[in-house]
């Protein structure tokens, strides 16, 4: 039942976290490029930008929990392998790097954002939208003994 329990929270987790950023670049960057208007996306990010943080930690939280056994216990996680464990190495790679992304444009962009910059933010967005979707890739390749 807790794993049950966990993964629900990791997929919602998943869903918010990947479908805010689908309605950032499908609905709110469009038309803030189309008005030159950066406000439209400040507004959604200050609005959004809690859910998907609370998101983004519920993932890393049950990611965590729900890992664990697939690669032997984190204590023994360099020296055992396990045929989860490339998997679950390539998602705290893709996890790192959208984090770095996550705090650049919460720390970078969106207090310097302009009319000009929103073409960077927009690339910046797409970004951790495909790695976010590589996330979700390789977790299903977890869950169901890889890839393939």
């Amino acid at each position: 039942m807790t794993n049950r329990l966990l993964l629900i929270l990791h997929l919602l987790g998943t869903s918010l976290w990947i479908g805010g950023h689908f309605v950032l670049l499908a609905v709110i960057l469009p038309a803030a490029r189309r008005a030159r208007d950066p406000r439209a996306v400040l507004e959604f990010e200050r609005n959004f930008g809690k859910w998907g943080m609370l998101a983004l930690v519920t993932q890393i939280s049950t990611g965590a929990l729900l890992a664990s056994p697939w690669i032997g216990g984190w204590g023994s996680v360099l020296s055992t392998s396990t045929p989860a464990r490339p998997l679950v190495f390539t998602k705290l790679a893709l996890l790192a790097v959208i984090l770095v992304f996550a705090a650049h444009a919460s720390r970078r962009l969106l207090p310097r954002l302009t009319p000009d910059t929103l073409g960077r933010f927009a690339i910046h967005a797409w970004i951790v939208t495909v790695l976010s979707v590589a996330l979700l890739v390789f977790g299903i390749g977890v869950r169901m003994g890889g890839l393939y």
